[in-house]
């Protein structure tokens, strides 16, 4: 049987190059990536989060997830431009019909990450390090953006070479190419190690991949439990999930709201409320398949004043307390005290969920999500009423409530497999 072939395409500062080409075709002198400039947020009243950024905006420590504001503190010439989520679909759709043309297997992973699996195309085209820097010029020349390319045997191994130096870059981390190109990074460059996890593998000396490779994958359980077996495994290169072809569309966000009966006083019923929000949120998420790396919170007051506040968050995730926790913080930041009738809850920077599993790793997210896949089926099964929690018993608050908010306006392609 031959060797599988999986190549990792990735976009570099995917919003931000493809704002910055897309202004330069239309006539836009300066280019975007040449100047310190994010994606995200409003300009004017300089609210939101940083969503991506140019090189020169990282000698000011301007860091992913940020607020607009904090950022330019950091750098008051800073160029904010807000996302343009159809032209993004645009693009990705280009750079993905390009991919087409050397496998029918391809799978989007998000908006500007593909896989595509070269197992069996080594026939038709030159060998895989040669085919890749042919495509990655080809996106190049073609749409004017650049692309790493991480080649491998599977998919995290693919992954992690693309993550490699950047920008516009080939990468391989072949099997025999373990030790001397990945075991040698931080543990934080792992794949799926987040800060709370780095934190709990440096309390234990664990400071390298390498180190996390080849410790006692027991001890690991122990304190890690299976995300700890799961991170073992990718530092060994070990994942055999295949590329797996997308047919469903995928859509921008996730999102829930409604216009409350009564006045919202008091954080207590402000936070029941977004659970009841956060509930069909979550649900519908992962109905879809779908985990999500950004949360949302609007409110309106009595006074019809609107505002919102978000965060990225370091994990995608799908599990309702997780969504909900991060909701009532950022619900807790915003609001001021002002009676409020109108929430709402959304969850956007969605990426497929069958890669790998998921969790936050700060509390026990594994068996929550299994809860919620067992209520999920429940409800599935007997309707949305037969489970529901009871803190909503005499609240007042119905236990799902809202409309939804998905946007579906500007689907992304399906693939043609």
């Amino acid at each position: 049987m031959s060797q599988r072939i999986i190549f990792h395409i990735d976009v570099n500062s995917a919003y931000l190059s493809w704002e910055a080409v897309h202004r330069l075709q239309h006539g836009d002198p300066l280019d975007l990536r040449t100047v310190p400039s994010v994606i995200g947020g409003d300009p004017v009243t300089r609210h939101g989060i940083v969503l991506t950024k140019s090189i020169p905006a990282k000698k000011f420590n301007i860091q992913t997830g940020e607020s607009i504001f904090s950022a330019s503190a950091k750098c008051p010439e800073l160029i904010i431009v807000r996302p343009n989520y159809s032209l993004y679909m645009q693009c990705s759709k280009a750079f993905g019909d390009i991919l087409r043309e050397y496998s029918p297997v391809i799978e989007q992973y998000s908006i500007d990450e593909y896989f595509v699996d070269f197992s069996n195309m080594q026939c038709l085209y030159k060998e895989p390090v040669e085919t890749a820097y042919t495509i990655k010029n080809r996106i190049k020349n073609e749409l004017g953006f650049t692309v790493n390319i991480g080649i491998s045997t599977n998919k995290i191994l693919a992954k992690m070479a693309s993550e490699l130096k950047k920008p516009d870059k080939v990468h391989t981390i072949f099997p025999d190419e373990i030790a001397t190109k990945m075991w040698v990074l931080p543990i934080e460059e792992l794949f799926m190690v987040g800060r709370a996890t780095a934190k709990k593998l440096r309390s234990r000396a664990i400071t390298t991949i390498g180190d996390l490779a080849n410790y006692d994958p027991k001890l690991i359980k122990l304190f890690l439990m299976s995300h700890g077996m799961l991170v073992w495994n990718y530092a060994n290169g070990i994942e055999y999930s295949p590329v797996r072809e997308n047919r469903r569309p995928m859509i921008k966000g996730i999102g829930n709201s409604t216009t409350i009966a009564f006045d919202v006083e008091d954080k207590g019923a402000a936070h029941l409320v977004l659970l009841s929000l956060t509930e069909t949120v979550s649900a519908r998420l992962r109905q879809s398949g779908y985990c999500a790396r950004l949360v949302s919170v609007s409110l309106k007051t009595n006074e019809f004043y609107s505002c919102s506040h978000q965060r990225k968050i370091l994990s995608a995730i799908d599990c309702t307390n997780a969504i909900h926790e991060i909701a009532c913080e950022l619900f807790d930041e915003l609001w001021t005290g002002e009676p409020v009738r109108h929430l709402g809850v959304r969850v956007s920077e969605l990426c497929q969920n069958d890669f790998y599993q998921l969790a936050l790793f700060e509390k026990d997210y594994v068996k929550q999500r299994a809860v919620d896949q067992a209520v999920d089926s429940l409800r599935s099964r007997f309707g949305n009423g037969s489970v529901f929690r009871s803190s909503f018993l005499n609240s007042g608050v119905r236990f799902s409530s809202g409309g939804t908010m998905d946007d579906e306006e500007y689907p992304m392609m399906s693939s043609l497999l």
